[in-house]
């Protein structure tokens, strides 16, 4: 398969997309891959959320075209110069005959309001004044991602969605669809993620957002350069939370990274290096300060009478999923949401490797998601 990432407009000054801030936007692209056939009654999608700096790639290769197709948009166009020749990020599990079979599923991932890589967000052109949004981007929740998800699929005419599934910010995303939109919904799979972010992980993304907003380059948010050493630590900072104390030890133990000139520079300090400059050359640091804060304000039992609530009253069939070392979201958050939610059941991955296992543990995924889905 080949991956080409689509855009759509959506919205306009006389229907404007009101947030739930109070602010709007008059016009917002989207930009999402599809895979797959929508059937005649337009029911059989399976739709894809992704994590906080993901995007619409969750399966196919990056060609040559694709290449040319982004060249506009800075960020993507630099993310497939990057993963050129390679796969979608759940690719192993998405195409013919694996666990989202492309034969029998329309499979859409858009790619989140207020991101970098093609939909509308503080990197993007504010038509009104021609110049970039920057930090003039209004804030955006989780819930108002949905509801520019929820107009995308309706510029479609689909009717129903199959499954909803995602994790971390993708989970969150997941959990909205079905307190949003729960007639629209027959069934979600969220993964790795929160009902509402803890004060645990608000204080790790108020972490890496200090890195950001504290190297002098970064500017108020008016760089023309990416302001790199803040960036790069926010990385540094999240990695440390998306793997684990066991996986590291494994990966790393104590080794010294030989090739190095400085004096013992040991093997994890060279990955955390690796992964911070790798981030800096493909996203954007606004958009890593919005998309981090949407993650904190996440809470699907605001303004609706509290959290349990909310879960008892998921009519979905919904299956939770956990990982057995995933310090950001621990498992019990999952177990504990789906002992709230009336069709749920709770399944867990074992992996040593933290919360990224969403994005390694594809054989146990693929069992999941086949048990589930048929």
């Amino acid at each position: 398969m080949k991956a080409k990432t689509l855009f759509r407009k959506l919205y306009s000054k006389e229907v404007p997309l009101k947030l739930e801030s109070g602010k709007s936007l008059d016009s917002v692209s989207v930009a999402y891959q599809t895979f797959g056939k929508l059937n005649k009654n337009k029911t059989n999608v399976i739709l894809i959320n992704h994590a906080l700096t993901g995007n619409a790639h969750v399966a196919g290769i990056i060609t040559e075209e694709e290449l040319q197709n982004s060249k506009t948009i800075p960020q993507l166009y630099k993310y497939n110069k990057m993963y050129f020749g390679k796969e979608g990020w759940w690719s192993p599990l998405i195409g013919k005959g694996k666990a989202i079979d492309t034969q029998k599923h329309f499979v859409i991932c858009p790619n989140v309001l207020g991101s970098c890589y093609g939909t509308t967000g503080p990197a993007s052109k504010n038509h009104s004044t021609k110049k970039l949004y920057r930090m003039n981007f209004p804030e955006v929740t989780v819930r108002d991602m949905v509801r520019v998800q929820k107009a995308l699929l309706d510029s479609f005419g689909i009717t129903k969605i199959k499954m909803a599934i995602g994790g971390s910010l993708g989970g969150m995303q997941v959990l909205e669809w079905a307190s949003m939109y729960g007639d629209f919904v027959e069934s979600i799979m969220p993964i790795a993620t929160s009902a509402a972010h803890s004060p645990w992980a608000i204080g790790l993304n108020e972490a890496s957002r200090n890195a950001i907003i504290n190297d002098p380059k970064w500017n108020k948010g008016n760089y023309k350069k990416q302001p790199e050493a803040g960036l790069k630590l926010a990385r540094k900072i999240a990695m440390l939370t998306y793997r684990s104390y066991d996986s590291f030890n494994k990966k790393f133990g104590r080794k010294i990274n030989l090739s190095q000139k400085q004096k013992n520079y040991f093997e994890v300090e060279s990955y955390l290096d690796y992964q911070g400059n790798k981030l800096t050359k493909r996203f954007d640091a606004n958009t890593y300060l919005y998309l981090s804060k949407a993650m904190d304000l996440h809470d699907i039992g605001k303004d609706r009478g509290g959290v349990k609530k909310v879960l008892k009253n998921i009519k979905c069939k919904t299956n939770c999923v956990g990982i057995n070392s995933d310090i950001l979201y621990p498992a019990k958050e999952q177990k504990e949401m789906a002992s709230y939610i009336p069709k749920a059941t709770y399944s867990e991955i074992d992996s040593p490797h933290g919360h990224d296992a969403f994005l390694i543990e594809f054989e146990q995924l693929e069992k999941i998601i086949r048990k589930f889905l048929y």
